[in-house]
């Protein structure tokens, strides 16, 4: 028998799958605990259109992420950082400030964890990184340490 899930079950599937199950264990324990529906002709097309549904919000948050990226690729941030003598920062710039700096140069919010640098910024200097997005989408930019 053909069921879909409405909950994840251990062992079956996750919930809003179609799956084939013996009868015995579809009429005694998933129908009686709501875990599943039978898949007729009508619970196949709710799936059906839940499934577009979904993926046309995927394709829609895909698109505003690459808008979003392609607003700060190649571009510049300047951060300004305190330092000592020598050039040397007090502490390190971090991604929690590159990220507010994206925002109020570019208008671009970013996640302070999607910020990847390849080395600590710990002196001036130009510095590069790249910013993930969801669904594989990515930004390269550089980043500019300057004196406060």
């Amino acid at each position: 028998m053909q069921v879909i899930l409405k909950a994840d079950v251990k062992g079956t599937g996750k919930a809003g799958e179609l799956v084939k199950v013996s009868d015995g264990y579809a009429r005694n324990f998933l129908f009686p605990k709501k875990l599943a529906i039978e898949a007729d002709a009508a619970a196949l097309n709710d799936l059906k259109n839940k499934q577009a549904a979904q993926e046309h919000h995927v394709q829609e948050e895909i698109a505003e992420n690459r808008a979003m990226a392609q607003k700060i690729d190649g571009k510049t941030v300047v951060v300004k950082a305190k330092a000592g003598k020598e050039g040397k920062l007090f502490g390190s710039v971090t991604g929690k400030e590159i990220a507010a700096e994206i925002n109020t140069q570019f208008g671009v919010s970013v996640d302070k964890r999607k910020i990847k640098l390849d080395t600590a910024i710990k002196a001036f200097g130009s510095y590069s990184a790249v910013v993930r997005f969801t669904h594989s989408v990515e930004a390269k930019m550089s980043v500019q340490v300057t004196e406060l």
